[in-house]
């Protein structure tokens, strides 16, 4: 991937302006959470959200027949973790996600605070999990909790249950 290697060696002023965004803080917390050994210590946080970029044609040259790759499963689990720490963060509540994936790809990921469903997303074609640049990493990310918190804020009551 020398793309994504581009990427962490100068990222636009778009995408240095979306580090700083309060996902990409919860996605890079969310990472280094699962480094037990420190491997990761000395690398900048670019390098961590390398994987989440991909071009258009990186995506069309990734098949989707055979099972999606454990890498890919791994990130998408961080991106929903991230969201839903965030959530949890800006609602006050304790918000978990659950996802639900076929062998081809296809599925479900729902976030839940207490008794209410804060954000339903279907998915499809995991295997190319990804997103242009940073900043669209971040704007969807952002747009994911902004929707979960408003859940929040409209149904206090179910989400404390």
């Amino acid at each position: 991937m020398k793309d994504a290697a581009a990427a962490v060696a100068a990222p636009s002023p778009a995408d240095t302006a979306a580090l700083e965004t309060s996902f990409i803080r919860s996605l890079v917390r969310q990472i280094r959470a699962h480094d037990t050994t420190g491997m990761w210590d000395q690398k900048p946080d670019t390098a961590l959200l390398a994987p989440f970029v991909l071009t258009r044609e990186q995506r069309r040259q990734i098949p989707i027949i055979a099972d999606p790759d454990a890498k890919v499963l791994w990130r998408l689990e961080q991106f929903y973790d991230a969201v839903a720490l965030l959530i949890s963060d800006e609602a006050g509540v304790i918000a978990t996600p659950m996802l639900q994936l076929s062998r081809e790809g296809y599925g479900r990921v729902v976030v839940i605070a207490g008794m209410l469903v804060v954000l339903s997303r279907q998915l499809r074609d995991v295997h190319r999990f990804g997103f242009d640049t940073l900043t669209h990493l971040a704007a969807e990310g952002e747009g994911l909790v902004a929707a979960g918190v408003a859940a929040v804020n409209r149904h206090p009551e179910v989400a404390l249950a």
